[in-house]
Order: C-alpha cells, then sequence, then structure tokens
C-alpha cells in the first residue's frame, strides 16, 4: 500500500471516528437533558407537596399584594381601599408612643391626610415573612422622603377566606451613631 493511500486512508477512518463521536455526544447530550428534566420536575413535585413550600406558594404572593396594595393606596390617597385590607378588630401602633389606635380610631387619624388625595408614602426596601397556616407574621423595611428608613411589622390572618392585617406597628429606625442623640431629645420632648 502506498503512503499516500495510507494517509488517505487515515484520514477516512479519522472522519468515521469523529462523525461516529459526535453523533454520540449529540445522543448522550439529549440523555442528559431528558434526565435532568425529569429530575429537576420530580424534585418540583415532591416540594410542592410539602407544608414548608407553603410560604412561598400563592398565601405568599396575596400576603405581599395585601402589603404592597397597602402602601400603594396610602400613596394615592385611597380611603376606603387603604382600611378595607385590615380586619375589623386590627390595632395600628404609628411612631408616637401614644399611637395606639383601634383601626376605628386609625381611621378618624388618617382621614384628614387622605382627603386630598395623597395620604402618605412608604416605599418597601426589603420584607420577611414567618409562619404557616392562616396566620402569618412580617417585617419590613420602608422608606419615607421625611422619616428616612423605618420598619413596619405586623400580623395576618386568613378571614374568610381573604387576608387581612390584624396588627401593624410602624418604628423609625435610628443608626447606632446617633441614638443616644435622638434618646435624649426623646427624653427632652416627653418632659413637654
Amino acid at each position: 500500500m502506498s503512503e499516500a493511500l495510507r494517509d488517505e486512508l487515515f484520514i477516512i477512518v479519522n472522519q468515521i471516528l469523529l462523525l461516529i463521536r459526535v453523533r454520540f455526544m449529540k445522543k448522550l447530550i439529549e440523555i442528559v437533558i431528558v434526565t435532568a428534566c425529569f429530575l429537576l420536575s420530580s424534585n418540583l413535585y415532591i416540594h410542592a407537596s410539602t407544608e414548608d413550600f407553603d410560604i412561598s406558594d400563592d398565601k405568599h404572593f396575596l400576603i405581599d399584594a395585601l402589603l404592597d396594595g397597602l402602601h400603594r393606596d396610602a400613596h394615592e390617597g385611597n380611603f376606603k381601599p387603604y382600611f378595607d385590607r385590615f380586619s375589623a378588630d386590627a390595632v395600628f401602633l404609628g411612631t408616637d408612643k401614644n399611637e395606639r389606635w383601634t383601626i376605628e380610631e386609625f381611621k378618624a387619624y388618617a382621614k384628614p391626610a387622605f382627603a386630598d388625595g395623597h395620604g402618605w408614602t412608604y416605599d418597601l426596601v426589603e420584607r420577611n415573612w414567618e409562619g404557616v397556616g392562616d396566620i402569618r407574621w412580617f417585617d419590613e423595611i420602608l422608606f419615607n422622603e421625611k422619616l428616612g428608613h423605618c420598619r413596619g411589622t405586623g400580623v395576618v390572618h386568613l378571614i374568610n377566606g381573604e387576608w387581612k392585617i390584624v396588627h401593624y406597628a410602624l418604628t423609625m429606625l435610628v443608626p447606632n451613631e446617633i441614638a443616644l442623640k435622638i434618646g435624649s431629645q426623646t427624653i427632652q420632648a416627653d418632659k413637654k
């Protein structure tokens, strides 16, 4: 066999082997993708049936929508929709030590602020959830242009198939670097 023929044959055999490897790799990749999809879907099914997944399901979405809507209604001055988000026996704690209101007392306090259609604006920075079942509690960091960062904490309850806020507390967040100064000012204000 001539050297040229041997080289031609070597090239042809290598091309055939390369073609076989490419087809094998394509088939192998297909098998890996199908297996990964099967495992992922099985894993989701297993998790979807556990109680731990509950906080990330539709209830979590609905509760976030409840609070996001609360802040939106306050910003837009929508009095009735804002207060419809609270239960009939809800309690609201404001930033002042004397601001512990039933929902009816809070309505009376808020009515003038909502009268011009503006209410107040607190933008959500972050929110955390805890709890399972029909009662959940949360904390959220908010930002207000006049008060800076604030924290809202509260409890929501599923009542007759609808999530309602049963307790909400709003506090101002004070950086540790100025806490003593603010504390002193608070003590002075309380003496008046």
